[in-house]
C-alpha cells in the first residue's frame, strides 16, 4: 500500500512538474503554426510573382512532346528516389508511420524544399506534418537528420568524383580553378568514404548533441544513403541534360548543376531563381547557345519546380484536412 501511495505521488507530481514545460511547449506550437501559415502563403505569392510564365510557356513548347515526356518521367524517378530518404528513415528510427503515409509527406517537404527553401520544405513542414500524424520532436529530428545526410552523402560521392576526374573546367578568371576544384573533389570523396568507414567500423554508435541523441546507421543503412542520394542529384542533372541540345557533355552539366546547387544555398534565393541560370550561363555559354541554355533551365524549372510544387499544394491541403485523424489513429496503435 505505501509502494502505491509511493508511485501515486511520484506520478502526480511528474505531472505537475511537467506542466510548464507542456504549457510551453504548447505555445509554442500555436506560434509555430501561426508563423506557417502567414510565411508559406507569402512565399507562394512571391514565387509566383516573380516567375515570367508567358516565358516559361514558350520555353516548353519549344520542345517535342517526346523530349517533355521523357524530362517528366526522369523527375519523376528524382522524387520518388528522394521519397526513398524517408523510407530509410522509418527503418532507421523505428516508427510505425505506414511507407503510405510517410511517402506524401517527403513528395510535399522536397517540392516545398526546391521552391520555398529549405527552412520552410525541409524542415518546418516536416516538422508540423510529421507531428500531426503522432511523430514525436526526437523522431521528427532524426528522420530529417538522416534525409540531411542522405542527400549531402550523395552530393559529395558525386561531386568528388566529377570534380576529382576533371570532367568540369572553369573560367580562368574564377577564384576556384580548375586544379582546385579536383582537390576539393579528392576532399569530398575522403569525407564520405570517412562516413562510410564510421558506419562499419566506430565503436561508439551513439552521441548527444543539445539533448538530441545522434546514433551511426549500419554500413547498409549508410551504403542505401549514399546510393540515394547519388542517384538523386544524377537525375535532377539528367531532366536538364535531355532538355539540351544533342552535343551536351552529362557528367559536364552534372558539375555545373552540384556548383550552382552550392551557389543557391549560399545565396539564400528560394528555389536559387536567377542563380541557376547564371551558373549555367557563365560556365557553358562556350558550348551552347544562350537562348538554347535559358529554354533548357526554364523547362526544367516547370517540369522539375513549378509542376510538382503545384500537386504538392493539394497534397498538402488533403494532408492537412486528414493528418489529425490519422494520427488519433496511429496514437491509438501505438
Amino acid at each position: 500500500m505505501i509502494q502505491a501511495s509511493d508511485a501515486s505521488s511520484e506520478r502526480t507530481s511528474v505531472k505537475q512538474g511537467s506542466k510548464p514545460q507542456s504549457n510551453k511547449w504548447k505555445w509554442a506550437k500555436r506560434a509555430f503554426n501561426v508563423f506557417f501559415f502567414v510565411a508559406v502563403p507569402v512565399l507562394l505569392f512571391l514565387l509566383v510573382k516573380n516567375l515570367d510564365w508567358q516565358e516559361v510557356k514558350q520555353a516548353l513548347l519549344s520542345y517535342k512532346i517526346s523530349t517533355l515526356a521523357l524530362a517528366f518521367g526522369i523527375a519523376l524517378c528524382s522524387y520518388l528516389t528522394y521519397c526513398c530518404f524517408d523510407v530509410l528513415a522509418r527503418f532507421y528510427t523505428g516508427h510505425k508511420l505506414s511507407i503510405q503515409q510517410v511517402v506524401p509527406v517527403a513528395f510535399v517537404c522536397y517540392a516545398f524544399n526546391l521552391n520555398l527553401s529549405s527552412w520552410v520544405g525541409g524542415i518546418a513542414l516536416r516538422y508540423r506534418l510529421y507531428s500531426r500524424l503522432g511523430l514525436d520532436v526526437p523522431t521528427i529530428t532524426r528522420i530529417l537528420s538522416l534525409s540531411l545526410i542522405t542527400n549531402w552523402l550523395g552530393y559529395m560521392l558525386v561531386a568528388g568524383v566529377v570534380f576529382s576526374m576533371g570532367f568540369l573546367e572553369l573560367p580562368k578568371d574564377w577564384a576556384v580553378g580548375t586544379t582546385s576544384l579536383r582537390l576539393i573533389g579528392v576532399a569530398l570523396l575522403v569525407v564520405a568514404v570517412g562516413y562510410l568507414l564510421a558506419c562499419r567500423f566506430s565503436k561508439r554508435r551513439s552521441w548527444t548533441i543539445r539533448e538530441q541523441e545522434v546514433t551511426l546507421p549500419s554500413l547498409k543503412q549508410a551504403l542505401t544513403q549514399a546510393s540515394l542520394g547519388a542517384l538523386n542529384w544524377s537525375l535532377m542533372a539528367l531532366v536538364i541534360y535531355t532538355l539540351l541540345p544533342d552535343k551536351a557533355f552529362y557528367p559536364a552539366i552534372l558539375g555545373v548543376l552540384l556548383i550552382s546547387s552550392i551557389a543557391g544555398v549560399i545565396t539564400h534565393i528560394p528555389a536559387g531563381l536567377g542563380v541557376l541560370e547564371t551558373v549555367f550561363i557563365t560556365l557553358m555559354q562556350h558550348e551552347f547557345s544562350k537562348g538554347s541554355l535559358l529554354a533548357a533551365l526554364i523547362g526544367y524549372r516547370a517540369i522539375y519546380f513549378l509542376m510538382p510544387l503545384l500537386i504538392a499544394v493539394v497534397v498538402y491541403l488533403i494532408l492537412e484536412k486528414r493528418s489529425k485523424k490519422m494520427g488519433e489513429r496511429n496514437q491509438a496503435k501505438l
